[in-house]
């Protein structure tokens, strides 16, 4: 807003490069901008594309998560696991775990240092393993999660400034995800077997009982395979919808981009995450009833409060930049600047990737570092011919791979604990050194790709 004033006043300005049109800058702190401040405070909120998209999502992740269905899944997926594929499947389970919020963090880390102390490995390359594939592949996955909605609507908002038609799926980095979740799995397997087990040496477990491992219960396994069939259900409702050329989920052109499974695709993760969250909280008895149910999705509805407190200010900024034009001046003198210097796309996506992985280092939330970032990076790069799709996967990857050892991530502290268990001076620096070697190859092998 102050901005606005000042460079209202000082006459910025900026032509666009295709349609000529020249933006003004304008005074947001004038009789006017405060009008519209005061009024339009609560549209801006109601109206944000990602508010009602991640609300929905986590409505059926939440039932999910809140039956016990991930934490069991996970638990099944390293238990069963060979040992010479034990710390493969770890650092798997991490990156598919991040589909639910917090999941990995409190189970998959701590167990994977139990699970390697009971086979007489060091702990801490366990938690590594584990904690390198929640966090460090928090933008890879098989399935969408509720980030993915959440960046793709911030993603769109920040479009709208150069073109207010454009649309944004969620889906959009989808290839790129389960391209990068077995490429993390193979690279966090690597760093650990060849340079962060090496580098811990053998652990003295003197003094330290290994804890008992939690197996599967027969209730929970029989829950298991019954959402494994209601799975199979939906896949056999999907193909008979979208094989034939006359299914009844093809779109209204006969073709599957335009389907409603790729436009509806938060309304079936919501479908499929809650009906399969229902049937196993049934199965194992912890759901009794609708009541139950409920009180599970208004569990999941708590975790979204710092979320609905960022996307108040979230929608704000957005508007006020779109209303003082200083975004698509930004953008523009951002680009011109950019083509100027001749960088083809590799070296810009990597500067982009290294800047994104930098901040990262001092602010912790994704979807609060891409508000800020989105409205000024996704209009600068559509205007030197670049999807917002790519400028969003480009700075997941930076957000990603510096995830594990930034002292701003949420979970850093917690992780920092789990260490204590198994060494007692360990702290930020322990950490950070561990997971040092898993940021650079992370960083260095996607981006490359």
């Amino acid at each position: 807003l102050v901005l606005s004033a000042i460079f209202g006043s000082l006459g910025i300005s900026a032509d666009h490069p295709i349609t000529g049109e020249t933006f003004d800058a304008v005074n947001l702190l004038n009789k006017q901008g405060l009008y519209d401040i005061l009024t339009k405070m609560v549209k801006n909120f109601t109206s944000f594309a990602p508010l009602g998209i991640v609300v929905v999502a986590m409505l059926g992740i939440g039932i999910a998560e809140n039956s016990g269905l991930i934490s069991a899944a996970i638990r099944g997926l390293v238990l069963n696991s060979p040992q010479k594929t034990l710390t493969f499947i770890i650092v798997l389970a991490g990156i598919l775990s991040n589909l639910a919020s917090s999941v990995g963090y409190v189970l998959l880390v701590p167990l994977a240092g139990t699970i390697f102390l009971a086979i007489g490995r060091h702990p801490i390359a366990g938690m590594a393993a584990g904690f390198a594939g929640v966090s460090g592949g928090f933008s890879a996955n098989l399935v969408l999660g509720t980030i993915d909605p959440l960046l793709a609507g911030l993603s769109e908002e920040a479009a709208h400034i150069v073109d207010p038609a454009y649309h944004v799926n969620p889906t959009a980095n989808y290839y790129f995800m389960v391209a990068s979740t077995f490429l993390i799995a193979v690279l966090g397997t690597w760093v650990t077997e060849k340079i962060v087990v090496p580098s811990l040496g053998e652990y003295n477990a003197e003094g330290i009982k290994p804890e008992k491992i939690e197996r599967l219960t027969k209730e929970e396994k029989k829950g298991l395979r019954r959402v494994t069939w209601v799975f199979v259900g939906f896949l056999v409702i999907l193909a008979i919808g979208l094989v034939p050329a006359e299914g009844f989920l093809r779109g209204p052109d006969g073709t599957f981009l335009q389907s409603p499974i790729l436009k509806g695709v938060v309304a079936i993760l919501f479908l499929v995450a809650g009906i399969m969250g229902v049937v196993y909280g049934f199965s194992i008895k912890k759901y009794k009833n609708d009541a139950d149910v409920m009180k599970g999705m208004a569990e999941s509805m708590k975790s979204l409060a710092a979320y609905l407190v960022l996307v108040f200010f979230a929608a704000q900024f957005v508007e006020y930049f779109n209303w003082s034009n200083l975004g698509i001046i930004l953008a523009i003198n951002g680009a011109s600047f950019i083509e100027s210097m001749n960088l083809s796309l590799i070296p810009l996506i990597i500067l982009f990737v290294i800047f994104s992985g930098t901040i990262n280092l001092v602010m912790g939330s994704a979807s609060a570092k891409w508000a800020l970032l989105a409205p000024i990076f996704v209009p600068m790069f559509m205007f030197l011919g670049y999807s917002p799709e790519l400028t969003q996967v480009t700075y997941r990857i930076g957000d990603s791979v510096t995830n594990i050892i930034s002292p701003m991530m949420s979970f850093f502290a917690l992780i920092i604990v789990y260490f204590e268990k198994y060494d007692k001076k360990a702290g930020i620096g322990t950490l950070v050194a561990t997971m040092l070697p898993y940021s650079v190859i992370f960083f260095t092998m996607p981006s490359s790709t």
